[in-house]
């Protein structure tokens, strides 16, 4: 049976139309908010091994140190259970926990930096998206480096990324050329869970083991470069796009969202059976309980906000957001701290 092709002509102007959407150089705001962030990464940068004094006594990671039980704004930390656990098993929880989120981070970051690569090697000459994006790959590589070092110094031989996902990520960075946009919505979706968390804890003013907090400290001032660039890349081309690619993708970005939240905030099989946490624990803490819902919805406020300003925020859309349980207000700005009603006293 003879394969349908579509006409060389139709095949051309595909081309022709994908490799005009990448030239970015008439619209001036956009390249000068690219020359910004990229100037940006030219001023203030870190590098993990001179930025971080690994080696100096108070980086020393040591038997019984509390500043490892995880904070309140922790889904696990917050819950009744772990706080009714001794101080040793909590420290040891909060050890593994922390030195596994730093696992998923850096694999998270492995697949962001295969697709910038990607996707700048098809940029055209004199574009300030290649400029841009491999500036943040290289900070993306530092990230990992960081990360490591962190899994390293706390010794807990954790896995990271749920074994599903270790399997089709090498097919996830190709999609960046063809399809950059479902890439970076992927991408936020990796993201804004894991600044939310961050930024959580660093504002809650506990104090944490110095490694835990210089890590963080430093992820969260380069993440801001980057969640921006996403945000302005989408806001840039999503509106553009047909309404029927619209309708589609307002679908894809919800269950893309909660489905990566998933996989990056809740710990893998190995963390319940290590420290044989009961069942009915894990489904309260992720995510049936009031309080852990309501983190779910704060995470993506960001996301929330985007889609409605470009036009993904249809009746169908926001049914979708409903059932993942990750619906709500938008934020008013990004990074929108969410603040709650003060109950007046008489």
């Amino acid at each position: 049976m003879a394969v349908k092709t579509a006409p060389k002509s139709d095949r051309t102007r595909i081309i022709r139309r994908w490799r005009k959407n990448m030239d970015v150089t008439d619209d001036a705001a956009y390249v000068d908010t690219l020359t910004t962030l990229s100037e940006g990464s030219v001023r203030r940068n870190f590098n993990p091994y001179t930025d971080i004094d690994w080696d100096s006594p108070e980086f020393a990671v040591l038997d019984g140190d509390e500043r490892w039980i995880l904070p309140t704004t922790d889904p696990i930390g917050k819950h009744s259970w772990y706080q009714a656990q001794s101080k040793e098993r909590q420290i040891e929880i909060g050890m593994w926990r922390q030195a596994n989120v730093a696992k998923v981070g850096l694999h998270f970051e492995s697949i962001l930096i295969r697709g910038l690569m990607e996707y700048a090697f098809w940029t055209p000459n004199n574009s300030p998206e290649y400029r841009y994006c491999l500036h943040e790959a290289v900070e993306e590589c530092n990230h990992t480096l960081m990360f490591q070092e962190m899994v390293n110094r706390i010794g807990a031989d954790v896995p990271g990324m749920p074994r599903l996902l270790k399997w089709i990520q090498p097919v996830i960075p190709l999609v960046a050329g063809p399809l950059p946009i479902p890439f970076w919505f992927g991408i936020l979706a990796g993201e804004e869970p894991i600044d939310h968390t961050q930024k959580n804890v660093l504002r809650e003013g506990k104090a944490l083991h110095p490694i835990m907090e210089r890590v963080m400290a430093i992820h969260v001032a380069e993440e801001a470069r980057h969640i921006s660039f996403a945000h302005e890349y989408l806001r840039k081309r999503v509106p553009h796009l047909s309404r029927v690619k619209r309708f589609w993708l307002s679908l894809y970005v919800p269950l893309t969202m909660r489905l990566l939240c998933s996989a990056i905030i809740v710990p893998p099989r190995a963390f319940w059976k290590e420290f044989d946490i009961p069942r009915s624990v894990r489904k309260e803490i992720f995510f049936t309980s009031p309080e852990s819902r309501k983190m779910l919805r704060d995470m993506f406020g960001d996301v929330r906000m985007l889609c409605k300003d470009t036009g993904l925020m249809n009746p169908v859309a926001k049914l979708i957001w409903r059932i993942c349980r990750i619906n709500g207000a938008p934020s008013r700005y990004r990074s929108e701290p969410q603040r709650q009603h003060l109950v007046s006293v008489a």
